[in-house]
């Protein structure tokens, strides 16, 4: 739900988890034939040996080395040029709509503050109680309402019209309406409680309220990523529990290898939503839950299955939700130190024109919304490789707990059907939040090579299709 805007740009700083892919097994070398008989030996004896006959047995060649970087373009040359040309231009879209959502933002706080319209219902919260905290709620409501209106013309291309463009949305407009609705209650709901957390340090302590900022902010962001995947995506999904043995045993036995707590798995409904593969671990001690959405259930291999649930094992067993909240207080410290001294240079001059008196008035949010999301915008490339960073390492942990290095290859080129397989170095250090697909059927495939038998492998094993 992007009316939000400022709200959800601090709450939702981390990171869920990606998948992978199977193989089929590893088969070692086939058996040596045996050498072809000894020459007969020198006739120094009085018995003279028989002279055997030549054979005619040829010595079996030792198969080839595996060569990653040649299995690792195999597998990307295995995309047709129609689907590949398709992904890559719905995924570089992406780049553009960075750039269109901070605009977006950007005008709508402008023409918030500009038109006084943010002053207005700051002055109606004023005249309605005089509890500095149901003020700030009695101004978010509206705040909320409206900066979701505004926005809703991008959302509507962004998340209906473009996924369906592309191919990747099910849904029609009326229930994808629906669910953007109840986005904005959920919204009503969170933003105001935490808005009032926010505002209640900018009272308390306005010249260090940046450093008190951020704490609100990291809280916030870690209970977040704890509270949605268990009590908030289940108002947009449907989970039950994974019966199928053949499935969901495997997946228990990775997760009991690893000492993570669940005795289920979910499959999420999302295919009435999405055609996009997806999974996660997520939950605190005995909250934690293991789900993987009917797309990857339906569309992928077994192998295939465990490789990705392996990887999203990774990121529970890693602790990396405590680690993108540390990168998010790093990020928010520097962002809310950065927006304090802009706020107070900006109301200083401009503070009359609309109406904001200071940092601990609601009116000014619109403000610190544009200036937190200009701070956000341009260190672009610094979020995307903390989270880069971290499914990295989520995919290493996976593709040693799974063993599937093919199964890791195939998911690849799953998620190269919405995402770009072959960027440029510059590009992938930019835009992308996780691994490229090349990046990733590398590892695969140098980690295939590392844990064959002898050095050597079958190559009827383990090829694209």
């Amino acid at each position: 739900m992007r009316g939000l805007a400022f709200v959800l740009s601090l709450l939702i700083l981390t990171r869920t988890g990606l998948p992978q892919e199977p193989t089929a097994p590893l088969i070692p070398n086939p058996a040596r034939a045996s050498p072809p008989p000894l020459p007969p030996a020198a006739p120094f004896t009085p018995l003279a040996l028989p002279t055997p006959k030549a054979s005619a047995q040829a010595q079996p060649s030792r198969t080839p080395a595996f060569d990653p970087a040649a299995a690792t373009r195999e597998w990307l040359d295995s995309i047709p040029a129609d689907q590949k040309a398709k992904s890559n231009a719905y995924f570089e879209g992406g780049y553009w709509l960075i750039l269109w959502n901070f605009l977006v933002n950007a005008l709508i706080a402008l023409l918030l503050l500009v038109t006084r319209v943010s002053a207005r219902i700051r002055d109606f919260a004023e005249c309605t109680t005089r509890f500095r905290a149901v003020q700030v709620m009695i101004y978010a409501i509206p705040y909320i309402i409206l900066t979701a209106a505004l926005f809703f013309p991008l959302t509507v291309y962004e998340h209906y019209f473009r996924e369906r463009q592309y191919g990747m949305a099910t849904q029609t407009f009326v229930p994808w309406f629906a669910e953007q609705l109840k986005g904005l209650v959920i919204a009503l709901i969170l933003g105001p409680l935490f808005l009032v957390a926010l505002y209640a340090v900018f009272r308390a302590a306005p010249r260090t309220c940046w450093l008190w900022a951020t704490a609100v902010v990291v809280a916030a962001t870690f209970l977040f990523s704890f509270i949605v995947p268990i009590f908030i995506e289940p108002v947009f999904n449907k989970y039950t529990p994974l019966t199928d043995p053949k499935i969901r045993d495997p997946i228990l036995q990775l997760a009991r290898a690893n000492e993570i707590p669940v005795t289920k798995v979910f499959v999420v409904d999302a295919s009435r939503q999405t055609k996009r593969v997806s999974a996660n671990v997520a939950g605190f001690l005995n909250t934690a839950r293991i789900a993987l959405n009917d797309n990857l259930l339906n569309q992928c291999t077994l192998p295939e299955i465990r490789a990705v649930m392996a990887h999203e094992m990774g990121h529970y067993v890693l602790n990396h939700i405590v680690k993108l909240a540390f990168y998010s207080a790093l990020t928010f410290l520097v962002g809310f130190a950065l927006t304090k001294a802009a706020f107070d240079l900006l109301v200083r001059r401009y503070g009359s024109r609309w109406g904001v008196r200071d940092i601990a008035d609601p009116a000014g949010l619109p403000l610190i919304g544009l200036i937190i999301g200009a701070y956000l915008f341009l260190i672009t490339p610094l979020s995307n490789t903390s989270s880069r960073v971290v499914e990295r390492e989520a995919d290493i942990f996976g593709i040693n707990a799974a063993r599937e290095p093919d199964g890791m290859a195939k998911i690849a080129l799953k998620l190269g059907i919405y995402r770009k397989m072959e960027p440029t170095p510059l590009e992938e250090s930019i835009f992308f939040d996780h691994p490229s697909g090349r990046s990733r059927i590398r590892m695969a495939m140098d980690w295939k090579a590392a844990n064959l038998p002898n050095g050597t492998f079958d190559p009827s094993v383990g090829k694209p299709k």
